[in-house]
């Protein structure tokens, strides 16, 4: 198997888990507080907009290639196994939903950052 072929399954079992991790959220099985990580972690993960975007040289890919892969991780180590293995089987069965509340998300903090910069660098009257 080669490195690309390798990389590609990778891909897909993290696609997989952010689905399982999406079920899991809304899962009263599961903990409260792997319920918080996993849905902090598939709204951020299925949201349309990056915290960091793409376009920005070298670590607008640091989010989906180091931190969304650690998030997925912590999420399913606090999952109990036995239950990510059934949200497993059944994202695979399932489609990729689309996370609105991390969109929203994701735009909150975007103009929090904006608004942030524009008191910070408006210029203040003596």
């Amino acid at each position: 198997m080669s490195m690309l072929d390798s990389a590609r399954q990778w891909a897909r079992r993290m696609k997989r888990d952010v689905v399982a991790l999406w079920l899991a959220a809304r899962d009263p099985r599961v903990p409260w507080y792997a319920k918080v990580v996993a849905g902090a972690v598939a709204a951020y993960a299925l949201s349309p907009v990056d915290l960091i975007p793409d376009f920005i040289p070298i670590i607008g890919y640091l989010d989906d290639l180091v931190i969304v892969p650690l998030g997925i991780l912590l999420a399913v180590k606090l999952v109990p196994a036995g239950l990510m293995r059934e949200f497993r089987d059944t994202a695979t069965r399932s489609t990729k939903p689309v996370s609105l509340t991390g969109l929203f998300f994701m735009i909150a903090i975007w103009i929090a950052a904006a608004l942030a910069l524009l008191w910070l660098f408006w210029p203040k009257s003596a």
